[in-house]
């Protein structure tokens, strides 16, 4: 199934497409036994002998054995563990509602940041943005979000966002930024020094030193979404010039 996966690498599938068991992949009853896994990333599911395409977008791989869709979706769909960039829109009792984009909000227990207690309570508002994870992640239970990893500290998770701008690409673009040695972050720290959070839900969060470098920065990620390595390479290059 992984060398059929490897020749299709790089091409568009689209949903109902699949894959199946061929006779390489069958195992040897006489040689040594050493069964092929296939990591099933966002986009691909595994039943029984066969590996189904349940999202559009080009196939992606990762060696040894990772596979995934690469696609241009804005709709989120939370996953235990993923930190997000949430919106509190209902503080109630000792639970706060959080926006993420999702279908529905996710709850957010003031004991679930560091150092809190039932008398030392975080100062959180309606209308601030918090950086957080999931911790339950369900499509029959309501998504639960902390603020602290699983030794109990903050690891850069809690309140934030003054001064600065929200905005929100596509989730393939958040990915691409979260790469290791990511080119756009890379490119875009030469231009412009800034703090930028990024959420797997497609939020992302700009400050720099000045609201006009914090627009441009905002305008520039978000044409990043739609546009070859060359062109962002030409509209980079254009800014630094001044051109823009």
């Amino acid at each position: 199934m992984s060398s059929a996966l490897r020749d299709r690498t790089g091409e568009v599938l689209l949903p109902g497409d699949e894959f199946s068991f061929d006779t390489d992949d069958t195992i040897s009853l006489t040689g040594p036994v050493k069964p092929e896994k296939v990591v099933c990333g966002p986009g691909l599911r595994r039943s029984g002998d066969r590996l189904l395409v349940c999202k559009s977008g080009v196939l992606r791989h990762k060696p040894p054995n990772m596979f995934w869709m690469d696609s241009q979706q804005r709709r989120y769909v939370p996953a235990k563990g993923e930190t997000i960039i949430g919106i509190v829109t209902v503080k109630s009792g000792d639970v706060f509602k959080v926006d993420f984009g999702g279908s529905e909000q996710a709850s957010l227990s003031y004991l679930a940041f560091e150092g809190a207690t039932k008398r030392n309570r975080p100062n959180v508002q309606v209308g601030d943005l918090v950086f957080s994870q999931f911790l339950l992640a369900n499509q029959d239970m309501e998504p639960e979000l902390v603020c602290v990893d699983s030794s109990g500290r903050a690891n850069g998770m809690g309140v934030f966002g003054g001064g600065g701008l929200l905005f929100t690409v596509s989730l393939g673009l958040v990915r691409r930024l979260l790469t290791p040695h990511s080119e756009i972050l890379s490119d875009l720290k030469q231009l412009f020094p800034c703090e930028l959070v990024m959420g797997m839900n497609g939020r992302l969060w700009v400050k720099s030193c000045s609201l006009q470098q914090t627009l441009v920065i905002s305008n520039l990620l978000q044409s990043c979404d739609t546009m070859t390595a060359q062109q962002r390479r030409e509209l980079f290059r254009r800014v630094a010039q001044g051109a823009l």
